[in-house]
């Protein structure tokens, strides 16, 4: 009787140019996935495998670079010096072949280290010019876009686009929109957007084609705080609707921290730390 034949692993792997490598998990935007490309990122950043520079978890893939050698299996410029000695960089096939080992041992669990932050947002008016909008697009009322963005379960997949700038997601259907037919060339620090069920977070004045509905008083990325972006990959967000008075009152509190003349750490908010007062910005 023959054997069953053996199940593919659930990634695979190939090479992203000459000093970086996929590890593809996924074909879609999913929290399982999220998380499970979370989990592959911890196990390489523990592992600190001889060669790899930087570990970058995505969507649905975490991208591995690393530093070869000059003239071997895929080039490069550069290579690890350790004690005044150049040592010898991996190339993509022996990489490559340390993480299936790696990774055939077992993937930990990724919710062991995920937070719950609890993000505070003035919806509508001034701070989400596009509210009216999305509701008309999704054919309920600004009170329902609320309600379903602030819903839990939200959790930030991956930081990009700029430091401190996260993806989060992923929202009820109603709420798969696309983005703006035309870019805006500067969205304000704070905004909270969304399309194709997710959210981003500006952490300053950026050009931007996503939905504005809101605003955070928040300060989402501050290099001058450990760590700098108060949002982290992996991290459970709760939105919680806050008035106009509320936003300008957080905003104002958050601006005197930052003008400490000893760089005291900005607070990060803490599960109900925002949920005292509610509401929406004037519509």
């Amino acid at each position: 009787m023959s054997a069953a034949p053996e199940r593919p692993a659930p990634w695979h792997i190939h090479a992203q140019g000459d000093r970086c490598l996929l590890i593809v998990l996924g074909d879609a935007i999913d929290a399982a996935v999220g998380r499970r490309c979370l989990a592959v990122a911890r196990l390489l950043r523990d592992a600190a495998l001889p060669g790899v520079t930087d570990v970058v978890p995505s969507f649905v893939a975490v991208a591995v670079h690393y530093a070869p050698l000059p003239g071997r299996e895929g080039g490069g410029h550069g290579s690890p010096i350790q004690g005044g000695t150049i040592q010898a960089g991996p190339t993509f096939a022996t990489l490559a072949e340390r993480i299936e080992q790696l990774l055939a041992r077992g993937i930990p669990d990724a919710d062991s280290a995920a937070r719950d932050i609890d993000i505070p947002v003035c919806y509508g008016g001034e701070h989400g010019p596009d509210l009216q909008d999305v509701a008309h697009a999704a054919g309920i009322t600004a009170d329902e876009v609320v309600a379903l963005h602030s819903r839990p379960g939200s959790m930030v997949f991956m930081l990009g686009f700029a430091p401190g700038h996260p993806y989060i997601g992923v929202h009820d259907a109603r709420l798969d929109l696309p983005r703006r037919a035309s870019p805006r060339t500067a969205v304000p620090q704070g905004s909270v957007a969304i399309a194709n069920r997710q959210t981003v977070i500006y952490p300053s004045r950026l050009p931007g084609g996503w939905n504005i509905i809101g605003a955070t008083p928040l300060k989402l990325f501050d290099p001058a705080r450990e760590p700098a972006s108060l949002l982290q990959p992996g991290d459970r967000v709760r939105f919680v609707p806050i008035d106009a008075a509320t936003f300008a009152r957080m905003r104002l509190e958050q601006e005197e921290v930052a003008r400490r003349p000893e760089g005291a750490p900005f607070p990060a908010p803490g599960p109900g730390a925002a949920s005292a007062d509610s509401g929406r910005g004037s519509q």
